[in-house]
């Protein structure tokens, strides 16, 4: 029988520790991305939100609870906007407040608003060009109003190709390729399709 060594013994058991925890946090920052793309897919009026609704407003009528009851028909009226992708007027955000909220989280190089909805941050490096910084730049907006009137583009001003410099985009609370009504389409790219296909056909015969 070999001999027991218990600092190998205990180095083993540190790297499954270690390798164990990183697949976990893997699975969790995956999970956590799974969640958020099915919440703004959901619709969030239903027949059974509806009836627990009107149960919840009965209930505080009977009670007596007026503001309660005001709470409730407020967050059926929050879920209609949300579903017809109507902004809620009653809660814009301050694109100063929402542009200073944004401007401190790591690898974010300037943050500047190009029009009304679309609030543009450039990042230094592609590890920051994701869906994971626009979804940080929304979790800063959410204190400050209604995120479904903005629009966030995260652009790479490092990048060295054109599709590396190519934006990024997603309305804060819908999914991917979606825009809330009355929401103009804006493209940010850093050449337009028909130029870029002009330009790869270019590169493309100046190699033969």
């Amino acid at each position: 029988m070999g001999n027991f060594n218990p600092g190998k013994a205990g180095l083993r058991v540190s790297v499954a520790l270690f390798l164990g925890s990183a697949v976990v946090g893997c699975q969790s920052q995956a999970d956590s991305a799974s969640a958020r793309e099915q919440a703004r897919q959901a619709q969030r009026v239903t027949a059974l939100s509806t009836a627990k609704r009107v149960a919840a407003g009965r209930a505080a009528a009977l009670m007596g609870g007026q503001e309660a009851g005001a709470q409730n028909v407020q967050g059926m009226a929050k879920d209609m906007l949300h579903d017809a992708r109507i902004p809620d007027a009653s809660r814009p955000i301050d694109h100063e407040a929402a542009r200073a909220a944004v401007q401190p989280l790591a690898g974010v190089r300037s943050v500047v608003w190009i029009d009304h909805y679309n609030l543009l941050v450039m990042v230094g490096g592609s590890q920051y060009r994701n869906m994971a910084m626009l979804d940080r730049a929304c979790d800063a907006h959410a204190p400050l109003g209604d995120t479904m009137g903005v629009v966030v583009n995260v652009q790479d001003v490092t990048a060295t190709t054109s599709e590396g410099a190519d934006a990024v985009s997603r309305n804060c609370q819908l999914p991917e390729g979606q825009r809330a009504f009355m929401q103009p389409r804006r493209q940010i790219d850093a050449l337009d399709p028909a130029t870029r296909k002009a330009f790869e056909a270019q590169q493309g015969s100046s190699t033969h």
